[in-house]
């Protein structure tokens, strides 16, 4: 009985220690920088908890199509580029503040539709592969979105303000200022507690988020896209329309990534008009892997460790490799490195764990008609 008892605790500790062995890197790897990069406690909170405030709610728009299934949704640089496109376009006709804010999100919402609609038909016809076919659209999307900001706004899309297009009458700058906007729904209600400033709002905001994805899962959409992700045939026969359900799940999560982009680039206080998606879902995804995510499996603590590790690691990192090296362009390269590696490690050890747990299966199963081999 000992014995037993001894096996299922190394079972569930090594089990443990697979899921998480990532956020388990991070800690180890953070806490062995932090000395090293001899940044104050006051500046670390300050610098975790703005960046928690910019990035959370786009992290969370990544939940609802790994629910369905979906595993992780590089397509959601779509969302973010529809809400880029509403806030040149408020800046433009000079609406500032919260109000700029909500109009951008209003013209965002189309777009997204628009854009999640194309991406869950095509991630439809590519089951399976729903990962590196919304990757390269993102790619092909990028194009198009260079084709609009370059060459339409301004020709074709009415641009009146000199001070956000180019010198030769059409196409946006490379930087759109939103210095009337920068930071506007994080200083709605000021709260600093030991110095270190609380977006209140923001929190506000991302806390209500929470709670939608909450009330979410429970909803009859909720419940079908649970059930298509864990078993398409299975909800096919259970009279769920799998296709609607899927395409509903990815044109969600881009239209909240358009919400979160507005969020992100308040708090920047500029558009960087060619570059500020580009980047934007492959640290979103590292961070939601950080925290312990999977490919199928997500929750919002993931969300929120994943932030603190992730960011915590980009605040330290070049400071640590300035202070071991002398050069501080080490730890740049060492952060971006670590993002990509994240990715590449959560995604081995999922298809790693998938196939142990196929064999597992076939071993229980084996085992299964051996002993009703031997009854016969």
């Amino acid at each position: 009985m000992s014995k037993k008892t001894g096996t299922t605790k190394n079972e569930k500790l090594g089990a443990f220690l697979r899921r998480g062995s990532v956020p388990l890197m991070f800690i180890v790897l953070c806490a062995a920088c932090i000395p090293i990069a001899g940044l104050s406690p006051s500046y670390l909170a300050n610098e975790v908890v703005t960046r928690m405030g910019r990035n959370a709610f786009l992290i969370l728009s990544l939940l609802i199509p790994i629910m369905a299934g979906m595993g992780l949704n590089f397509g959601m640089t779509l969302g973010a580029m529809a809400g880029e496109i509403g806030l040149i376009l408020v800046a433009d006709w000079q609406i500032v503040g919260i109000p700029g804010m909500v109009l951008a999100m209003i013209i965002s919402i189309p777009i997204s539709i628009l854009l999640g609609f194309f991406c869950g038909k095509i991630l439809n016809m590519a089951k399976g592969r729903e990962m590196i076919t919304s990757y390269i659209i993102s790619y092909f999307m990028n194009g198009v979105y260079q084709l609009v900001v370059l060459y339409l706004m301004g020709s074709v899309i009415p641009i009146k303000h000199s001070s956000i297009k180019l010198p030769r009458g059409y196409g946006i700058r490379n930087t759109v200022s939103l210095l009337e906007m920068r930071q506007k729904l994080d200083n709605l209600i000021p709260l600093t507690i030991g110095g270190v400033k609380i977006p209140v709002m923001t929190f506000i905001v991302i806390g209500l988020m929470c709670l939608v994805i909450v009330w979410f899962r429970r909803t009859k959409l909720g419940q079908d896209m649970r059930a298509v992700g864990q078993d398409m045939a299975v909800a096919r026969d259970a009279g769920i329309n799998v296709e609607r359900t899927r395409i509903l799940s990815i044109i969600i999560s881009t239209v909240l990534a358009g919400f979160g982009m507005v969020i992100y680039l308040q708090n920047m206080g500029n558009i960087p008009t060619y570059t500020a998606h580009s980047q934007i879902g492959m640290f979103c995804i590292a961070a939601l892997l950080v925290g312990g995510a999977s490919v199928d499996k997500a929750s919002i603590g993931n969300v929120f460790l994943g932030v603190i590790l992730f960011h915590l690691m980009f605040i330290v990192a070049p400071r640590a490799g300035a202070a071991i090296t002398g050069d501080s362009m080490i730890g740049e390269y060492f952060r971006v490195f670590v993002s990509y590696a994240v990715i590449t490690v959560a995604l081995i050890m999922y298809e790693t764990n998938k196939r142990r747990a196929k064999s597992a299966e076939g071993e229980r199963l084996r085992q299964e008609q051996l002993k009703e081999e031997k009854k016969a």
